[in-house]
């Protein structure tokens, strides 16, 4: 079977139901015959680049490339659109993958990204991220409750430094929840770097006054004492790791951000392909390696396939836009 799958097919799929056996549960014919291109649209030193980096470990130690290799390619630049660029130059070549994350979503929302996810094949998502509000330990913003009372006395005396750029999911998952807590987010001093490895070398520097990333760029700073979590905006407190973090809605702030994290294929794929990588990966997300990896970050795995992923991309860009509307941000 070589059912291309563009974005209509993607959408009558999940529109069907009842059509998603039928198309995936085809004996897959497709393996991969040439080195895998792995293109990952942002900076080395984020949760991105490692878990982009941690699936290629895994794919290929346990061999389920028939054979064939995976080159990671940090294409940064331009909210990813370089990277996906990448992909649109390969159209129905399953032998290049691409990062898949709420970032990317979020940068369509706020039109940073001059790119329309739903253009794409996202075939799994991998990784439940959360994002930390993260200060250095000598910060004389003990608490967050010392952060709102700053911030209500002047929203921008206080640096923010998120990655890779404003208006995405690292921007947002500190917007909204000081938006919840009356602070005028329009306001506040927001300091872009290309990736949170270069937040966090910013803050350690002294150069910002805190920073909003996923946890694998800040736990290992906060292990090593030279930084303090203020708050966890997951929904929930989490474990290992970000057990003793308190999140957002714990300390009297009614808000939650969630980022997740997986793998895109490019458009014009076939239900061959896409089956080959959803189980490829879908074993990836079961090794013990890759949830050791994972969970020592501070996040959490998990799997969604191709169905889910389509329906999570549709549901998080409706959502998005009208989070970035309520909170007055966008590509200014």
């Amino acid at each position: 079977m070589n059912t291309l799958i563009d974005r209509r097919q993607a959408l009558g799929l999940m529109a069907g139901a009842a059509l998603v056996p039928s198309v995936l549960a085809t004996e897959a014919g497709w393996k991969p015959s040439e080195m895998i291109r792995y293109v990952i649209g942002v900076a080395p030193g984020g949760s991105v680049d490692l878990y982009a980096r941690g699936i290629k470990t895994v794919l290929e130690k346990m061999q389920l490339l028939n054979g064939q290799t995976v080159l990671a390619d940090n294409k940064p630049g331009a909210a990813g659109l370089l990277g996906l660029q990448q992909l649109q130059r390969n159209r129905g070549n399953a032998h290049h993958l691409g990062t898949f994350h709420t970032g990317s979503i979020a940068g369509q929302a706020t039109g940073i990204l001059k790119a329309d996810m739903r253009e794409f094949v996202p075939v799994a998502m991998m990784v439940e991220e959360t994002s930390l509000v993260a200060v250095r330990a000598d910060s004389p913003l003990r608490t967050l409750q010392d952060l709102l009372a700053r911030l209500r006395q002047d929203p921008g005396a206080v640096s923010f430094a998120v990655a890779p750029t404003r208006g995405l999911n690292t921007h947002l998952a500190i917007a909204k929840p000081l938006k919840v807590a009356g602070i005028a987010v329009d306001k506040l001093t927001v300091v872009p770097f290309r990736s949170s490895g270069e937040s966090m070398t910013a803050l350690l520097g002294g150069n910002v006054d805190v920073v909003s990333a996923t946890s694998p760029a800040v736990m290992p700073q906060v292990q090593a004492g030279k930084v303090r979590v203020l708050a966890s905006a997951a929904p929930r407190r989490g474990t290992g790791l970000l057990a003793g973090i308190p999140t957002w809605r714990e300390q009297g702030v009614a808000a939650d951000y969630v980022s997740y994290n997986g793998v895109l294929l490019p458009a014009g794929v076939d239900a061959e392909q896409i089956r080959f990588w959803e189980e490829a990966l879908r074993k990836v997300a079961e090794s013990s390696e890759w949830r050791a990896m994972v969970e020592k970050s501070g996040n959490q795995p998990m799997f969604k396939g191709y169905v889910d992923s389509h329906r999570y991309l549709e549901a998080e860009l409706t959502e998005t836009r009208a989070l970035v509307s309520a909170l007055a941000l966008g590509a200014a």
